[in-house]
């Protein structure tokens, strides 16, 4: 059945989030990996690296996405739009797997989507997701996306989604979120 859709969650994966060799999968990788994120839609799911696995005989193609959190409101339209273009670009079943294992994580951002989101006037993440949490937070110079200061506080620790916090510049009194590291 032409665009039959079949969508799973699955608990372990050997996504990998790097576009795949064979010609059949990259093809159906470089379709999926425009979608845009629904709630920064200036970043695609592959700048996130949402994005994990992609497999394609030709017809039929197999995605697997990693939300950025367990409760990640974004990620069925994700993968809603994930099955709206690769069935407009001729497939004949997709089926879109999420998986939590590994956990996200903003190491998998790309050096583009953190350029895209600081032009976009986010502040990107600012180093790498710490192995361990200790009990108490870690401070971090968060370098204002408008004026470059680094002269910034947080105002609220959840910003307009639960991955971004709010910050404030001291220099440029701007408002500005932050794409917290996790």
């Amino acid at each position: 059945m032409k665009g039959e859709v079949v969508s799973a969650v699955v608990t372990q994966s050997d996504a990998t989030g790097v576009r795949p060799a064979d010609p059949a999968s990259a093809a159906a990788w470089d379709i999926a990996a425009k979608v845009a994120d629904p709630e920064v839609p200036v970043l695609t799911i592959e700048d996130l690296g949402v994005l994990r696995s992609v497999h394609s005989d030709g017809h039929r193609v197999q995605v697997v996405l990693t939300p950025t959190y367990s409760g990640c409101p974004a990620i069925e339209q994700m993968r809603d739009d994930v099955i709206l273009q690769l069935t407009a670009a001729g497939y004949d079943r997709v089926d879109v797997a999420f998986t939590l294992s590994p956990a996200w994580t903003t190491d998998w951002m790309s050096e583009a989507g953190r350029v895209k989101l600081e032009r976009y006037g986010i502040a990107p993440p600012n180093g790498r997701a710490p192995v361990r949490r200790g009990p108490l937070p870690v401070s971090v110079a968060v370098k204002c996306p408008r004026c470059h200061s680094l002269r910034t506080r947080e105002v609220s620790r959840y910003g307009s989604t639960s991955c971004k916090a709010l910050y404030e510049c001291l220099e440029c009194q701007e408002p500005f979120d932050f794409f917290k590291v996790h």
